[in-house]
């Protein structure tokens, strides 16, 4: 492999493969050597594309071994090996084999996310803050731990490594991780989302309007997210939560937020007609639903989307 890597025509797509032989082979031999040797082309490889998916096959192996090879990648010349150590680490890793050594031990990674949480490439900062929201899903005391400790000691990025690392505690409502990223007000109303007309054709937009008040006694500094419950095929409804802003309410004052959605046809969702609809949360607290029908309009004929408009990609 070593031969290969100067090979101008070695690159691109190519190397995926590669790493996955890399590691296969590695682990056939169960020798540290071999190990060691694999860490280091996984980590030459990934520059030209990347490591991540082969490296949780060697993680599998020798959990331990692996975590301190990748330690030492936070100090690489290269933004493409220290993004290595954050990314392949991940708990939920996007589309990889899970590591559930690594679910069992949420604080195991803790020193390479110390390591990088200020790395100077946003590329990298931006892997260490997907790496702390996954913990979410772990163990949520661990992530408001670490994003304590960096509050304490910023850099001009780290308050936007928080609001990204802490999303889905924002989300729920954790008061530690509001506190962190500077969101205050418990005492927040949210009206039921108004839905002009309720009715939304096919491929159009969704355009609603919702009032956060806040009744408590000093100003409120508020995230406001939004959910939207799309209708599944079997008729049950599946929500997901998108980011809409923030918001300072003076005490006993309110703000009207409008927000408008599109409905166009992507790749990666499919819609249904029928029944659906909106909640907006301000630091949690959730408004009742506003409901509204899709399709009905142009596009659709006896409740069956267009195959054209559901072919098409946004």
């Amino acid at each position: 492999m070593l031969d290969v890597l100067d090979e101008p025509r070695f690159g691109g797509w190519m190397i995926w493969p590669t790493t996955e032989f890399i590691a296969s082979r590695a682990l056939e031999t169960a020798s540290t050597r071999d190990f060691d040797a694999a860490m280091a082309l996984l980590a030459r490889l990934t520059v030209g594309l990347t490591g991540e998916f082969a490296v949780r096959e060697l993680l599998n192996a020798r959990p331990e071994r692996g975590l301190r090879i990748m330690q030492t990648w936070t100090e690489h010349d290269s933004e493409h090996v220290r993004r290595l150590a954050t990314e392949g680490s991940r708990a939920y890793l996007p589309w990889a084999k899970r590591v559930p050594w690594l679910l069992a031990r949420p604080r195991a990674t803790r020193a390479i996310l110390d390591a990088t949480y200020r790395d100077p490439a946003e590329y990298v900062r931006r892997s260490v803050a997907n790496h702390l929201n996954d913990l979410s899903r772990v163990d949520p005391s661990v992530v408001t731990e670490v994003a304590a400790a960096w509050a304490g000691e910023p850099d001009a990025n780290t308050s936007r490594v928080l609001r990204h690392g802490l999303r889905t505690l924002i989300k729920r409502a954790d008061p530690t991780a509001l506190a962190l990223v500077g969101f205050t007000g418990s005492s927040l109303r949210v009206a039921r989302p108004r839905v002009p007309g309720g009715v939304v054709p096919w491929g159009g937009d969704l355009t609603f309007t919702a009032v956060v008040t806040n009744d408590g006694e000093e100003e409120a500094t508020v995230a406001i997210d939004y959910s939207i419950g799309f209708r599944r095929a079997n008729g049950s409804v599946s929500a997901k939560t998108f980011k809409l802003g923030s918001r300072r309410i003076p005490a006993g004052g309110s703000t009207a937020v409008t927000k408008t959605h599109s409905f166009r046809p992507i790749t990666t969702r499919t819609y249904h007609p029928g029944p659906h609809h909106v909640t907006v949360q301000a630091n949690g607290v959730l408004s009742p639903p506003g409901g509204f029908v899709l399709g009905g309009a142009d596009g659709e004929e006896n409740g069956t989307p267009d195959r054209r408009q559901q072919g098409a990609t946004s």
